[in-house]
């Protein structure tokens, strides 16, 4: 039976858009339990809901498919930003220890999957097994980044913008050691990971807060919507490409 793989190869366009999809999630994420003031249980309730379904359409087509793969990831980065804050601001147990608690939840994620499989393979994925290992693995790491990014400007009171400017340069630390050492390539992927949650998340703070918190005051609606636009079309492209290299397989 022939195999075939289900989720996006690691390029410069799948970290682009894993940074929109960022920064899209703590838009929505705050549009829903803020702006429309649900609350975060209602909020994340909504969210783990759309969660589960676009997860569910993802493990249930073939192979991989842009669409179902991206609302998975921005499913995510929505659902790791309600956890987030559900994890500080509802049980109290602010962002050191929930980052404590998240980042323990991802390592034995990632120490079952091993076990499991004797690999931490992030593309390309074949198995059911191996796939949900990986979203359990991202949901982890995108709620853990929402706690960091939040722990660096509400615990270290650092603007949004040098927020930024910190996760970046971490990224672009994890960038230059894959390309000059050889310390394992899935290692710093995660790591990367889990920093481009809180770059994206910091960059939609900067976007949605009020100026006197050091944001640009657009609201969460008007950021949410040109986020959410630019990634669509970045969704497009990915997908008229992906089919382009099928037909040409395929001839």
């Amino acid at each position: 039976m022939e195999k075939f793989n289900k989720v996006a190869k690691i390029t410069l366009l799948f970290w682009i858009m894993k940074i929109l999809a960022t920064t899209l999630g703590e838009t929505m994420g705050d549009l829903f339990s803020m702006t429309l003031d649900y609350g975060y249980p209602i909020s994340l309730t909504f969210t783990m809901s759309f969660f589960l379904i676009v997860l569910l359409i993802q493990l249930k087509v073939r192979k991989f498919h842009p669409v179902p793969f991206w609302l998975v990831i921005i499913a995510t980065t929505t659902v790791g930003t309600e956890i987030s804050d559900f994890i500080d601001r509802t049980l109290k147990l602010g962002y050191i220890e929930g980052s404590i608690l998240l980042f323990s939840a991802l390592m034995i994620t990632l120490f079952i999957w091993y076990h499991q499989e004797k690999k931490l393979t992030v593309y390309p994925i074949y198995t059911r097994k191996e796939e949900i290992f990986f979203w359990v693995a991202v949901l982890f790491s995108n709620s853990l980044g929402t706690a960091f990014g939040d722990f660096l400007t509400d615990n270290l009171g650092l603007s949004f913008l040098n927020g930024a400017f910190v996760t970046a340069g971490i990224i672009a630390l994890v960038v230059i050691l894959h390309y000059s050492t050889r310390i394992n390539t899935i290692l710093l992927f995660w790591i990367a990971f889990i920093f481009t949650r809180p770059f994206g998340a910091t960059f939609g703070d900067l976007l949605t807060k009020t100026t006197d918190k050091g944001g640009l005051d657009l609201g969460t609606i008007p950021a949410t919507l040109v986020t959410a636009g630019l990634l669509l079309l970045l969704i497009y492209y990915s997908s008229h490409k992906h089919n382009k290299q099928n037909r040409e397989e395929i001839i």
